[in-house]
């Protein structure tokens, strides 16, 4: 044990070595800047979209888009040999939504969950069955032209193509999504 003589002389040693100090007034440390208030980025984006698939069916009965007709659209920028491969089939398809049977407020619900499933789950070519319009009046397709104006609004789309005949022909598409 020590006695009260040694923590003396180690105190001493100590103030020695440590030389002359002063008391801190304060002991916490201010950040240089202020915080900014939290923005709910999501909460935004997801309102915009909303708003946006709301008030933008730029689907023009004066377009429409007869049952042989091929679709094709590629954002400017994106490579020809990624755009032959799509139109050729040769990605793989990682989804699949098929829309017969469905409305035109349905198919436009499920399109827009659809690829918002897609892109969460990191897929880059999915396909979408909107048929060929045989059993709807007059013969014409209804959702084909819905379709067409639906993916060109969306930005995660980078290119669309009809299907090969084996994955649904004119009565399909194959849809190319950005990387999250």
């Amino acid at each position: 044990m020590s006695t009260d003589h040694e923590d003396d002389d180690e105190r001493d040693l100590f103030r020695k070595a440590v030389g002359k100090i002063r008391p801190v007034k304060q002991d916490k440390v201010h950040p240089h800047r202020k915080r900014r208030k939290p923005v709910p980025d999501q909460t935004l984006r997801d309102q915009r979209e909303v708003m946006q698939s709301l008030l933008s069916d730029g689907f023009e009965p004066a377009e429409d888009i007869e049952t042989g007709d091929e679709t094709l659209f590629v954002r400017p920028g994106l490579q020809h040999t990624v755009i032959r491969k799509l139109r050729r089939g040769q990605y793989a398809i990682e989804a699949e939504l098929d829309l017969h049977g469905a409305t035109s407020i349905q198919a436009r619900e499920a399109v827009d969950s659809f690829l918002k499933n897609a892109r969460d789950r990191d897929k880059r070519v999915v396909r979408i069955i909107h048929g060929k319009g045989n059993t709807s009046l007059g013969k014409m397709p209804v959702l084909k032209g819905k379709v067409n104006s639906w993916l060109r609004q969306k930005d995660e789309v980078l290119a669309f193509c009809s299907a090969r005949p084996n994955d649904g022909g004119t009565g399909a598409v194959y849809v190319l999504l950005k990387r999250i």
